[in-house]
């Protein structure tokens, strides 16, 4: 049961390149790597480097036709 009192919080659509990292179970040295290879999709917001959670769903896509 919620409270209607309670404010909803939306999932987030993108995540910081660490968080990219822990889903990628990869360092985040790599997704760095990834990001300037341009294989990783990120836009900068401000200072900010953020990764759509659709661009890590394409990477991964995009190896698995790679290896097939």
């Amino acid at each position: 049961m919620t409270n209607a009192n309670q404010p909803r919080v939306a999932a987030p659509k993108s995540v910081r390149p660490a968080e990219a990292a822990a889903l990628l179970g990869v360092c985040r040295d790599t997704v760095y790597v990834l990001m300037r290879s341009g294989r990783l999709r990120s836009i900068k917001a401000g200072r900010a480097r953020l990764i759509p959670l659709a661009a890590i769903d394409e990477f991964l896509s995009a190896d698995e036709e790679f290896a097939a």
